[in-house]
């Protein structure tokens, strides 16, 4: 009687298609079911999970999938929690889905290598919790606005997850700023690339990034859908509907994958090389993948540079070496072909820069929240490196949204305890993915700096090292403002310093901005970039009075066009020492 009430009233309503009751564990449990006309077998199933306070009616509304479901042949199936919530910690809900699962494969005949699982809100919170505890019977995972509150976990027997997480930054009920957090860990299990590709203004939305962490293990992913200023709700404006992009991302993943998997193991994805005052630096670069198939075996890989094939391998290793890189952008590709024909891919990105004018490294400040590619910071306690993203507090970077402000955007770096060099934001050192060789010359380093939080004013000191910590330079300078503890704040009055100094030989380099050793003392760097002005400093001073036809001798008499080293140097018959 309870089920033909239930069934009544929702069929009054005219917003569901069917409805039904399954025992779980000796408990009545009821869920909606979308199943297009003409199913056909073996089609997928979605199971979409409501929010706290909520209901499968309420979810199945929100979500506005049955058109995708129809095009595409899959059903999907909304379950109603308990209490309209989810067990996010034991098996109660998790014996539900499959219980459901197996419900489905009876009924609609679904392939049980092609199970979805999504959720909004706590449902969302479920969906995490079912990534440890039922990933061989889901094959991608689809959380909203929701993730473990009380931290993520990912079992380490746990096989890599696709997830495609979509979130407003303008929700105030499960807040976005812990998101990345949450897929950081899963980001890591996967072994995905550390450095997403950011597409903005997504499919035409201005109000829609999508960042994407590829190149994990089995050819697996993670999605970020960043709804800007949306608040606790699924979002379908502007043309991107969120079950529309959940089902695009989640259709490409099976449990019995067919398609080679290849991943290229190496060079690591988004490095960067910058040789400032000659050709490019980037010595050799190992192009390595690993290749396997799920169902046959791997006749081929092939290597590219773009589109430039570099090489055909038949067996393991697949792996060639890269000599003198060009300047440019480079996407390094790597092309797996199965005995079927199938075929997988795998690409990372590495950059050359050769400027030739002012190097502006500060140009990656642009993602609050963030420690920039190429930056590390350290605060005596916790050392955070580029790309990293999702923090709330400590080192990261501030969009300054004043009515006044100097600058747009500045990295923070604080020293918690005062320790000796403990405080730093530094660029380009040997454990990030940015390389930076200066050849020899006359180098000019600006910058504009502010203190956060320090109305009397700190020093900073300002360094270039080699990547082994040894100093080339170091010079201390004191910010004429405080921006006072708040993004939101007008600043004004931080100085242009410019700094000059000579580089002898070609040096791998870092630039460091090191905090005073002081308890909370803290920099904000605004504005950073760096020149070659000329030959190292003397020798222009030189050649300009003399005549014209002047040449440099070493010592032992042999010609120079440059000074590459420490020594003297003769100049038209001149001493000329370079310390």
């Amino acid at each position: 009687m309870k089920r033909i009430v239930f069934l009544f009233l929702l069929s009054f309503l005219g917003l569901i298609v069917k409805a039904d009751v399954i025992t779980v564990n000796g408990t009545q449990r009821n869920y909606i079911v979308y199943a297009p006309k003409n199913l056909g077998e073996n089609r997928p199933l979605l199971i979409s999970c409501h929010g706290m306070n909520q209901d499968a009616n309420y979810q199945k509304g929100m979500l506005v999938i049955e058109s995708v479901a129809d095009t595409a042949k899959f059903v999907t199936v909304f379950p109603n929690g308990i209490d309209k919530g989810w067990d996010i910690s034991g098996d109660r809900d998790i014996n539900f889905v499959l219980a459901l699962i197996d419900k489905m494969v009876e009924q609609y005949k679904i392939d049980r290598n092609r199970v979805y699982l999504s959720g909004f809100s706590m449902g969302g919170m479920f969906t995490y919790h079912a990534m440890n505890r039922i990933p061989d019977k889901i094959a991608a995972f689809a959380p909203i606005s929701g993730y473990p509150m009380g931290g993520t976990t990912a079992n380490a027997n746990v096989r890599p997850i696709p997830i495609i997480h979509t979130h407003g930054t303008g929700d105030d009920v499960v807040v976005f700023s812990g998101v990345q957090g949450a897929l950081n860990v899963w980001i890591n299990h996967n072994k995905c690339s550390k450095t997403p590709k950011v597409t903005q203004r997504y499919r035409g939305a201005a109000h829609i990034t999508r960042r994407v962490w590829d190149g994990g293990e089995n050819g697996v992913e993670v999605v970020l859908m960043e709804m800007a200023d949306k608040g606790h709700w699924i979002s379908n404006d502007n043309g991107v509907k969120t079950g529309d992009e959940i089902w695009k991302f989640c259709k490409r993943f099976s449990l019995e994958m067919k398609d080679p998997q290849v991943r290229l193991t190496s060079p690591q994805d988004g490095l960067t090389f910058v040789t400032i005052g000659g050709k490019s630096e980037t010595g050799s670069i190992t192009l390595t993948a690993s290749a396997s198939d799920p169902d046959g075996t791997v006749q081929q890989v092939d290597l590219y540079d773009g589109t430039i094939l570099l090489a055909t391998l038949y067996e393991a290793p697949y792996t060639i070496t890269l000599n003198n890189l060009a300047a440019g952008e480079h996407q390094l590709r790597a092309v797996a072909t199965d005995n079927e024909g199938r075929t997988g891919q795998s690409s990372v990105s590495v950059n050359v820069v050769e400027p030739t004018s002012n190097y502006i490294f500060s140009k990656v400040f642009s993602a609050e929240g963030s420690v920039p590619e190429g930056w590390v910071t350290y605060d005596g306690k916790e050392k955070r490196l580029g790309y990293s993203d999702g923090y709330s507090s400590g080192c990261r970077v501030f969009h300054f949204t004043g009515s006044q402000h100097d600058f747009e955007w500045g990295l923070y770096a604080r020293n918690v305890e005062g320790t000796p060099n403990a405080g730093y934001a530094r660029y380009a050192a040997k454990e990030t993915t940015t390389s930076l060789v200066l050849y020899p010359g006359n180098y000019e380093l600006m910058h504009r700096l502010a203190n956060w939080n320090i109305a009397s004013f700190s020093p900073v000191r300002v360094a270039v090292e080699t990547i082994d910590g040894k100093k080339l330079f170091e010079e201390t300078v004191t910010p004429t403002t405080n921006i006072g503890n708040a993004a939101s704040n007008s600043f004004s009055g931080a100085t242009l310093v410019r700094h000059t100094f000579d580089v002898l030989e070609t040096t791998h380099c870092q630039i460091t901005f090191y905090t005073a050793d002081a308890a909370w003392a803290d920099l904000v760097v605004g504005q950073a970039a760096i020149r070659r002005k000329g030959n190292v400093a003397g020798i222009d001073e030189v050649l300009k009075h003399e005549p014209a036809g002047n040449q440099l001798f070493d010592l032992s008499g042999r010609q120079v066009t440059n000074v590459g080293k420490k020594g003297v140097y003769i100049c038209n018959g001149k001493k000329l020492f370079v310390k």
